[in-house]
């Protein structure tokens, strides 16, 4: 197939002025470098579009691909994950991983989380902090921890995110509002161990579906959170361990329920935390999981689990494949 490659490079909006947080969730060279070096391993053509603005102007030019394979994080707003897969919706162009109002409803915490306790699956307790009057109106035990409600890779969660008292609360959400300008999600904070879920699949045929706990160095910065900063230095701060106890067995089984639940398509990742009695709890899904081939938690999952990066990523293309055919 004749594949086009859309995605955000972080040198492409640092030279904008963006902070080296505020570029977290995009990607690297060293990424669309191995995703290329994949597909073409696969015996694909592969063109790099790249960003949002780039695919406008391809399209305009009346450029066209068999797939593509979005991975862009999009700008502004909480539905920017949704806008790259518009756009080729528009055009009616097949590409790889979820839909637009999948991508939609998973970027907002408070949204996804709702529905998924909705349908009677397990997630953190929480509360949608939009105002400072919504802070006198939580009930939630203490600790508590706190996070921007649309954002990824770790942004806005550091060490000050775990507060046990009102005063601290008030600071910390005055600290998220003004630095991301978006209401702020509290969670109860969960004491338990920590999970990920990586599926690649649809519907009733998943291809792959992996637990690992993560577990945290010694030289951690912020042991227990996963913060933007442990995210850039995941190969020192954490590890992950492929697991099949009972209670990782419970995170995979509610993991493979939420990811069908929100209609995930192709490959997506969870994370679960669990609380005293060992029952984990969702915390939030991402339908376009890092792939850095290093530094990245589903491909070093997948590695354990036997399968080089490019069999991980041939594996994703072809359960595209498989359903744009009807066959999954």
């Amino acid at each position: 197939m004749h594949i086009g490659l859309v995605y955000d490079l972080r040198d492409d909006y640092r030279n904008l002025g963006w902070d080296e947080e505020l570029l977290a969730e995009f990607d690297q060279p060293e990424t669309i470098d191995a995703l290329v070096q994949a597909l073409l391993a696969g015996g694909h053509t592969v063109e790099r579009i790249g960003h949002g603005r780039a695919l406008v102007q391809a399209l305009v030019a009346g450029r066209r691909w068999d797939l593509v394979f979005n991975i862009a994080e999009g700008v502004c707003g909480r539905g920017r994950e949704a806008q790259v897969p518009g756009l080729l919706e528009l055009f009616s162009i097949p590409y790889l991983f979820s839909d637009a109002t999948t991508l939609a409803i998973s970027l907002d915490k408070g949204v996804c989380k709702r529905l998924v306790r909705e349908a009677g699956l397990t997630t953190a307790p929480f509360v949608l902090l939009a105002q400072p009057s919504d802070l006198e109106q939580i009930d939630l035990s203490v600790p508590w921890f706190l996070k921007p409600v649309a954002e990824g890779s770790g942004k806005g969660c550091g060490a000050g995110s775990r507060v046990t008292t009102r005063q601290a609360l008030m600071a910390r959400y005055q600290e998220l509002r003004a630095r991301f300008a978006q209401p702020v999600l509290a969670e109860r904070y969960l004491p338990g161990r920590e999970f990920t879920v990586a599926i690649v699949g649809n519907g009733a045929r998943i291809r792959l579906a992996l637990v690992a706990e993560i577990l945290w160095e010694e030289v951690a910065s912020a042991p227990g959170v996963y913060s933007f900063a442990t995210k850039e230095q995941s190969s020192t701060q954490v590890r992950y361990q492929l697991v099949d106890d009972p209670e990782a067995r419970l995170a995979l089984e509610e993991g493979v329920a939420i990811y069908r639940l929100l209609g995930c398509r192709d490959a997506g990742r969870l994370d679960f935390r669990s609380d005293a009695l060992s029952r984990p709890h969702f915390l939030e899904i991402n339908p376009l999981a890092g792939l850095h081939p290093g530094l990245s938690g589903f491909p070093r999952m997948a590695q354990m689990a036997g399968l080089s990066y490019d069999q991980l990523i041939q594996a994703m293309v072809d359960g595209a494949v498989g359903r744009l055919a009807g066959l999954e």
